[in-house]
């Protein structure tokens, strides 16, 4: 017997933060996504190169020192993932709207999951 399996929209969480790294995925796996979780950028474009079919990246300003920004990442993903949408969270400091790709939204943190979900749901009827 062959079982339906329903795909789900697979989203990349990036968040140094382990703590808030795992709330996010938990908010995003209720949402009704598949995650795929990275402690940093090189983690989460590793994903992105691996699985296709990626439609968000959910990511941190900040990530580890040394190596790439939210930013810095989200601006890649917008250059080589186009049609994958992105939001990015900050609990310190909103970056100047110049400086994020024209497909991402920002969302400050604590972010209110009325708002999250909207903006989720807009990803998921892609």
């Amino acid at each position: 017997m062959t079982q339906n399996r329903v795909q789900r929209a697979v989203a990349v969480v990036a968040e140094d933060e382990p703590i808030l790294r795992l709330e996010a995925v938990d908010f995003l796996e209720e949402a009704g996504f598949e995650v795929l979780d990275a402690a940093d950028a090189v983690q989460a474009l590793r994903h992105l190169e691996q699985h296709p079919d990626v439609c968000l990246l959910f990511t941190d300003v900040q990530m580890p020192p040394g190596g790439m920004t939210g930013l810095d990442l989200a601006r890649e993903v917008a250059e080589r993932w186009p049609l994958t949408a992105i939001v990015i969270c900050s609990g310190i400091a909103e970056p100047d709207p110049a400086t994020l790709p024209s497909t991402a939204r920002f969302v400050p943190k604590p972010f209110l999951p009325s708002r999250m979900r909207t903006i989720l749901k807009g990803v998921a009827d892609r």
